[in-house]
């Protein structure tokens, strides 16, 4: 739901920064690559319980995460970079609620499950989307120029970071908020179903 607004704030800064880094010979493969190993030793943080440097560590996750599409638009996007920008997203995101699950399994563990279900059953209605909307040439670019054709949602990649530093900032708080977001990213899902009912009738 965020992520148009988020994206037409934070683009320029990104794309300046991104123009920097290609110039250099930074690949984008390479920053996903990177951001993605910056998100696990966030997870891992947090499963020690070290939700402040975790906080710190995703944030700079994520931050790469729209470096790498920024270098990309400079130097130009590959099939294989699209591919590799949205598994890594996808593990990233499973890979935050599993290090709170860690830290308490026994006041987390079902409220993290829920949240990892929801997120599992949410992006394979968006991947799902998009291979049908590739397929039947519903081209779109309503989160920007993707790889993919990115369906909108209440829970987005906007959405989920805020999500996400709340679970740091209140760790006691985590199965509530883990709970309330997962119900909206289980709507989301419902609501991306609806669209292709009527998209591909």
């Amino acid at each position: 739901m965020l992520d148009g607004w988020a994206r037409r704030r934070i683009d320029p800064v990104l794309n300046v920064m991104g123009k920097g880094l290609a110039q250099a010979g930074i690949s984008a493969n390479s920053v996903t690559l990177a951001a993605f190993g910056v998100g696990v030793l966030a997870a891992a943080a947090i499963a020690f319980g070290w939700f402040l440097t975790g906080l710190a560590l995703l944030l700079v996750s994520r931050l790469g995460d729209g470096l790498d599409g920024a270098i990309a638009r400079f130097k130009g996007k590959t099939d294989f970079g699209g591919y590799l920008d949205i598994v890594l997203d996808f593990a990233f995101y499973g890979a935050i609620p599993l290090g709170f699950v860690l830290a308490d399994p026994a006041t987390n563990a079902v409220a993290g499950a829920v949240l990892l279900l929801s997120f599992y059953v949410n992006g394979s209605s968006f991947l799902a989307y998009a291979i049908m909307a590739e397929k039947r040439i519903l081209l779109g670019e309503v989160r920007g120029d993707k790889s993919l054709i990115f369906s909108t949602g209440l829970a987005e990649a906007t959405e989920t970071l805020i999500v996400f530093v709340a679970f740091c900032l209140f760790p006691g708080w985590f199965a509530q908020i883990a709970y309330v977001f997962a119900a909206l990213t289980f709507y989301t899902a419902l609501s991306r179903i609806v669209l292709a009912s009527r998209s591909f009738r």
